[in-house]
């Protein structure tokens, strides 16, 4: 089974809330109350989907001076 890159943060504008997205899949994100049911959510919404996701997205991390 390939492995996917998945971020879980936070909803900025709705306490309480979570969001689940997939990079690599156009439209595979999903709200929900805990980080685990978000991407229950979008895991159930990809799998409904029936097709493979593109190859992974490379994940890396940069320093921001937000001076």
């Amino acid at each position: 089974m390939p492995k996917y890159t998945a971020l879980l943060c936070p909803d900025r504008e709705t306490p309480g809330v979570w969001i689940a997205e997939f990079p690599a899949g156009p439209q595979a994100h999903s709200f929900g109350p805990s980080p685990g049911e978000a991407l229950a959510f979008v895991l159930a919404f990809l799998k409904a989907q029936g097709r493979p996701l593109p190859p992974d997205v490379q994940a890396v991390e940069v320093g921001v001076d937000a001076a």
